[in-house]
């Protein structure tokens, strides 16, 4: 027998626990890993010989090397090992840890010994090295190492990494099933971080959670603050009321909106109100990279498991990552589409309440959405409360003109004004006064852009002159008595139709003033899109944001929605005219439609209106009066006879004509009755001229 080599001292064999110590000579005898171990002429681990007491064959010379003689002096430490650490005890700070998940969810003693196992090759870098000896693994061999190395029979190994036990359905331990891997590819812990956060920090078992499930911040409003959902949030409240007390299952609410109207906001307030904790799955880890689809609805099913006896909600934002994931083009499906049957079983047993929210339900299948109790939009807050949120946020920023006028944005949400206000507000001091309302304005106004919205108005194109009056309107009814009439029934409906500048948009204003509510106009520009479907959804969406502000809807150039459907072309023309219809006369407030072209409109669409009104250019007397009105004003004087006459040879003056003369004066001062007239009748003339061009000489 060759001779042997004094051992050599090593300190690694102290930093290692003794139960992996038992678990790395399990790997090696029993199972087989000393194959790939020992070679012919020495180790293919020094480290790991030398920590298991073979340090006296590292490095020895070639012809003193004894194969033979190593694997048996290795199976004498193995049996050695056996007697001495079979009861070795796991390091402590992993076992509280562990014995504190066992009481959440109810592990059992063998899920309590593979969790640790699977921790622990995560940890430890010798024993998955060593692990990788055990080669490519099928399922059924890694019930077969886990059952050797835990001293666990393999019916019950199988049974704990099982789709339906504890260990699978909280996400701690899962074996990937599909093909072959080494030992720790088959065995996928909750997360990247999860090793690392249970085995070195004794805590509360959500914060070793803290890559997948994160306690949610505190609610900063309240209630009050979502008055335009009022109708949702009275089923809503009381069915998430009675859910958390009597423990009901598969409770699931999917929340929509635009980025920024307060969703998640939303759902802390509902958790505050009902005395729940609110517990979010994270979109990211401690690293701040971010969650896959994945292992977010990884994260989803432990919370369900770990917080099913709690008074709890759940929130699971940005539900795009796992509903709409994949890629149409290449024909990827989404990580819920691949899922399709796990996740309909989820939605309808799920212990814990769950808050779903995502920034369009486009992302939903249809199979989907009917699997959620209760869906609806969130959308961006009326004008009144959008006032509101602006003057608490704002107060010491702007002034009572400024907050109304950057609250006319109807795309501006919440979000949007906390952050500008929050930057303003941090370098106010350096700006001034003027400079933080010119500076917050331009924060606002950047990003509403930057979402594809218009930017805020400087000046109201809109907005009623002082001396506004319908009599000044050259209708076919009378205006002022109609207006009575709808602000003591609130309904109707009414097309507007006549030339450009008459006063059609100006009169819808002038009757929501009247009825003391908001105006929501929409022209075609804002509803028209290039995407086949999308024009419906936006004619919908318009009419459904004036029943929920309580505004009187003004759709300009209704035109193009209107269309007489026996010329149509294309389906989706018909379409766009039965939606319009539909919305129309489900509508329970006043619409007005107004458009300069009434001819080719829809003849059934007609029928629908209660009322058309013609407007058309202005009267003699009327343009008379209009004049004599607008040089008191302007401190013009009265204006001549002769200036007078001359307005009735301007037979398409307009009220519109007035008020761009009127615009003009801002930056080409009129001095006089005369100087007004002369701009009036180079108004009229642009558009006299335009008529006189077309044709042939």
């Amino acid at each position: 027998m060759p001779p042997r080599r004094r051992p050599r001292y090593s300190a690694v064999p102290c930093e290692m626990p003794p139960i992996v110590r038992l678990w790395l000579l399990r790997l090696l005898v029993p199972l087989g890993g000393h194959r790939d171990f020992i070679t012919q002429h020495g180790f293919n681990n020094d480290t790991l010989a030398e920590l298991i007491g073979l340090g006296e064959w590292v490095d020895p010379d070639p012809v003193d090397f004894s194969q033979k003689a190593v694997r048996a002096d290795l199976r004498k430490l193995y049996q050695a090992s056996e007697s001495k650490w079979r009861h070795a005890a796991i390091p402590s700070c992993l076992r509280g840890n562990v014995a504190r998940l066992s009481d959440l969810v109810g592990l059992s003693e063998a899920d309590c010994r593979i969790l640790e196992f699977t921790v622990l090759l995560n940890n430890e870098r010798l024993l998955d090295d060593t692990a990788d000896w055990l080669g490519q693994l099928s399922s059924v061999k890694v019930f077969h190492s886990l059952s050797v190395l835990l001293e666990i029979p393999e019916r019950e190994v199988r049974s704990s990494l099982s789709a339906q036990g504890i260990l699978a359905r909280s996400g701690l331990v899962s074996v990937d099933r599909s093909g072959t891997s080494t030992l720790r590819g088959k065995l996928d812990l909750l997360s990247i971080n999860f090793a690392d956060h249970i085995f070195s920090s004794d805590a509360d078992p959500v914060s070793l959670l803290r890559d997948t499930v994160t306690v949610a911040a505190p609610a900063k409003l309240g209630i009050s603050d979502y008055g335009h959902i009022v109708s949702s949030l009275a089923v809503l409240r009381p069915y998430l009321r009675h859910s958390v007390a009597t423990g009901r299952k598969g409770v699931n609410v999917f929340l929509h909106g635009t980025p920024g109207t307060g969703k998640t906001e939303l759902a802390k307030v509902l958790a505050k109100e009902l005395g729940c904790e609110l517990f979010e799955v994270a979109s990211e880890d401690g690293d701040g990279d971010p969650v896959n689809g994945e292992r977010r609805l990884r994260a989803f099913r432990a919370a369900q498991s770990f917080f099913a006896q709690r008074r709890a909600l759940i929130l699971f934002d940005e539900v795009e990552d796992v509903f709409n994931d994949g890629d149409g083009f290449f024909g990827r499906k989404s990580t819920a589409q691949t899922r399709k049957a796990w996740i309909n079983r989820m939605l309808e047993e799920n212990s814990v309440p769950t808050l779903w929210l995502s920034n369009s339900i486009d992302s939903l299948d249809p199979a989907f959405i009917r699997r959620f109790d209760m869906v609806f939009e969130l959308p961006v807050p009326p004008k009144r409360q959008r006032e509101r949120i602006i003057q608490e946020a704002c107060s010491d920023l702007l002034d009572a003109r400024s907050v109304a006028r950057i609250a006319d944005s109807e795309s501006l949400a919440p979000a949007v004004v906390t952050k500008a206000a929050s930057v303003i507000r941090s370098i106010r001091d350096e700006l001034g006064e003027a400079g933080a309302a010119s500076a917050f304005e331009l924060l606002i106004g950047n990003t509403l852009e930057a979402q594809g919205h218009a930017p805020i108005r400087k000046n109201d194109p809109n907005r009623l002159p002082e001396i506004y009056d319908p009599a000044f309107i050259h209708a076919d009814s009378d205006l002022a008595h109609v207006a009575a009439g709808i602000v003591l029934s609130k309904s109707g409906r009414l097309c507007l139709y006549g030339p450009p500048g008459t006063g059609k948009t100006a009169y819808g204003r002038w009757l929501a003033e009247q009825m003391g509510v908001p105006l929501l106009i929409k022209r075609a520009s804002d509803l028209m899109s290039m995407w086949v479907g999308e024009n419906e959804k936006n004619i919908a969406r318009a009419f459904r944001q004036a029943e929920q502000e309580g505004a009187l809807l003004l759709i300009d150039e209704v035109d193009s929605f209107l269309q007489d459907r026996r010329g149509a072309h294309r389906g989706w023309e018909a379409s766009l005219v039965n939606e319009m219809l539909t919305q129309m006369e489900s509508f329970p407030g006043v619409f007005i439609a107004s458009t300069n072209l009434m001819e080719g409109l829809d003849q059934a669409a007609l029928r629908r209106f209660d009322l058309k009104v013609k407007f058309d250019f202005l009267k003699p007397e009327q343009a008379s009066e209009l004049l004599r009105r607008h040089c008191a004003t302007m401190n013009l004087g009265t204006p001549q006879s002769d200036q007078l006459g001359r307005l009735i040879h301007l037979w398409t003056l307009t009220p519109g004509d007035f008020a761009a003369v009127v615009r003009q004066n801002r930056f080409r001062p009129i001095t006089s009755s005369a100087g007004l007239v002369a701009a009036l009748e180079a108004e009229c003339a642009v558009k006299e001229g335009a008529k006189a061009a077309i044709g042939f000489l």
